[in-house]
């Protein structure tokens, strides 16, 4: 393999660790802010929770950063939104390529503007290499969408396999995508449900809520949800083995 050619694979082994980043707007609205301030806040939260995430165990980390139902918010705020994530990917790029960060966009694309496709599939490129910490971020995203898109998929293909449907399922748009099940989602923002986020991959995912609003959500939080999902027992349906001479 010659130098330019960029290496292909899986990134570092670990867990995957999924997250509802909610409370951005009420962080904002409670310091008398425009809720794009907080939106911006909480960009700072990523760039800090994807740092963390390596240390910490975590080999693929699924952001859910637009909801397909985010398109029904006020335009101001999805125009908002759509110009945060395009400067975030701008921005990042260098630091995730030099720091083995590799970067994939799940969920429809279409209904993004044409800069910000290319944006991302500029960066997906770019950080191809990274072995890491697999970075994926849900925009336009809906779990329910995901799965109607692989049905649609393996309908045409006229066969399909159980493990065929389930990489159909995980780019959420009916395109194959090995990535691990999630095994802890976390929610932040005091909300207590999966939003149609991830549900087929979540199926047997602990799940860990907290009251912090994403822009205040740290390092060291993350740390304790961490923390709590290793001091689980997770029997997948089955028995916890005897203690021997139990």
């Amino acid at each position: 393999m010659s130098a330019a050619t960029p290496r292909t694979g899986s990134p570092a082994r670990g867990l995957h660790v999924a997250v509802i980043m909610d409370g951005n707007g009420r962080w904002a609205e409670a310091r008398g802010l425009p809720r794009a301030a907080g939106h911006q806040r909480g960009a700072r939260t990523v760039r800090e929770v994807v740092a963390a995430a390596p240390r910490l165990g975590i080999g693929t980390l699924t952001l859910y950063a637009f909801s397909a139902d985010n398109w029904k918010r006020p335009a101001g705020e999805v125009a908002a939104l759509m110009r945060l994530l395009g400067a975030y990917l701008r921005r990042e790029a260098g630091r995730c390529v030099r720091d083995g960060v590799r970067v994939t966009v799940i969920g429809r694309r279409d209904r993004l503007a044409p800069a910000l496709q290319a944006r991302i599939e500029a960066v997906e490129r770019l950080t191809i290499p990274g072995r890491r910490l697999h970075l994926r971020l849900a925009i336009d995203y809906s779990a329910r969408d995901a799965i109607w898109a692989a049905v649609e998929r393996a309908m045409r293909a006229g066969t399909c396999s159980r493990d065929e449907f389930s990489r159909l399922v995980r780019s959420g748009r009916g395109e194959p995508a090995p990535v691990p099940d999630v095994d802890l989602v976390i929610r932040t923002g005091g909300e207590s449900r999966l939003s149609d986020f991830l549900l087929w991959e979540s199926a047997y995912a602990e799940l860990w809520f907290t009251r912090a609003r994403w822009p205040d959500f740290s390092a060291a939080d993350l740390a304790e949800a961490i923390a709590g999902f290793r001091g689980r027992s997770r029997r997948f349906g089955g028995l916890v083995a005897a203690a021997a001479g139990g």
